[in-house]
């Protein structure tokens, strides 16, 4: 058997290294992508960066938000949240008529680019998603999850808590 024997700087030295290796660790482990598959996501894109067209978009996403949550507040998957999407689309659409004419709706398929939100990586691809393009459909775009109802979520509530922990609990909930 052989015994090698660390002297004490040595030894601070490897310590030191392998604590910076856990932290390194654990501040990665937050920068993670965290949506799973099953979730359905939602975006709106506004007409332009102009002012007015940015406008337009967060009124159509206020005025959106009660009616989405009553909607999709008993959904107990994302299967099921889609096709209360897909029956109430009438709706929607009314409530988007409200403030503008040109716009298309998608429910399906749709591309989201890469996002990081409070140090956390949401990946780029196509995702089962309600998509409201307005106009042309060239300015900042707002999205958030429907299901989990992440879109929902009181920020108030999460504040003195970790983001990415808090959204990891919540998919567990969903069994997602």
């Amino acid at each position: 058997l052989y015994y090698h024997h660390l002297d004490g700087d040595r030894m601070k030295r490897i310590v030191f290294v392998l604590f910076i290796i856990s932290i390194i660790s654990l501040l990665s482990s937050n920068n993670k992508y965290i949506i799973p598959d099953k979730a359905l996501r939602f975006r709106i894109v506004a007409n332009s960066n102009d002012i007015e067209d940015q406008m337009v978009k967060a009124k159509i996403k206020n005025e959106l938000e009660p009616t989405l949550k009553g909607l999709l507040k008993e959904a107990k998957s994302s299967d099921e949240a889609n096709k209360i999407l897909k029956n109430n689309l009438p709706q929607i659409e009314s409530i988007i008529n409200n403030k503008t004419s040109d716009y298309k709706i998608n429910l399906g398929l749709n591309y989201f680019p890469k996002k990081e939100y409070k140090n956390v990586i949401y990946k780029e691809g196509y995702y089962d998603s309600l998509v409201i393009t307005l106009g042309s459909g060239l300015g900042n775009n707002w999205w958030c999850v429907l299901y989990p109802p992440l879109c929902f979520i009181d920020e108030d509530s999460i504040k003195d808590k970790n983001y990415g922990f808090f959204i990891k609990d919540l998919f567990s909930k969903f069994n997602l």
